[in-house]
């Protein structure tokens, strides 16, 4: 494992290790792609935790149910393998993918003000949920906000009317008393 050179503000999470599987060293990881799979396409992995952050290098991988089992480079025992936990899995921004117009990765919209079509703020994005329906935006109140209430609201075309990263804000269509 090595140190790595990535800037670690340009990490984005995409994964984490939550325990060993078997003897010779494999991880298992809970991804956080779409699909889960996703994840194994990317052969070096920056692992963070704590403030750690270190390099290493994917050799094969398999979904397993609702979770990745990773093999990687220089971890051949479980032992060592073992103090991976909670290491999170990241890899650089300027690896993902391409997105169309109009399609955002949660990172991007995390942080984002959430104004309602008042003008009010009703807060900043905290994160994302993903549910059966649609994902779900978690909105927690911040420096001149309306309110102290968190607010979850739906990620729909129906209550998202605008999105300007620049701007760091989004527009919703959302009672505020709602």
């Amino acid at each position: 494992m090595n140190v790595t050179s990535t800037p670690v503000d340009d990490l984005i999470v995409i994964g984490k290790i939550f325990s060993v599987h078997g003897v010779r060293g494999e991880v298992k990881v809970y991804s956080f792609t779409d699909p889960i799979d996703n994840l194994l396409d990317y052969r070096h992995w920056t692992l963070r935790r704590d403030g750690e952050v270190r390099q290493v290098e994917l050799l094969k991988g398999r979904a397993q149910n609702k979770f990745l089992v990773a093999k990687l480079k220089g971890f051949d025992d479980r032992d060592l393998a073992q103090a991976l936990a909670g290491f999170e899995v990241c890899v650089s921004s300027s690896l993902l993918p391409q997105l169309t117009n109009g399609e955002y990765y949660w990172y991007q919209l995390e942080g984002l003000k959430v104004i309602d079509q008042a003008g009010q703020l009703l807060g900043r994005i905290d994160h994302l949920l993903e549910t059966g329906a649609n994902d779900v935006m978690v909105v927690k109140p911040c420096t001149d906000s309306l309110d102290d209430r968190e607010r979850l609201l739906p990620y729909t075309a129906q209550c998202v009317l605008s999105i300007d990263l620049a701007a760091d804000e989004m527009r919703v269509d959302w009672d505020a008393d709602f």
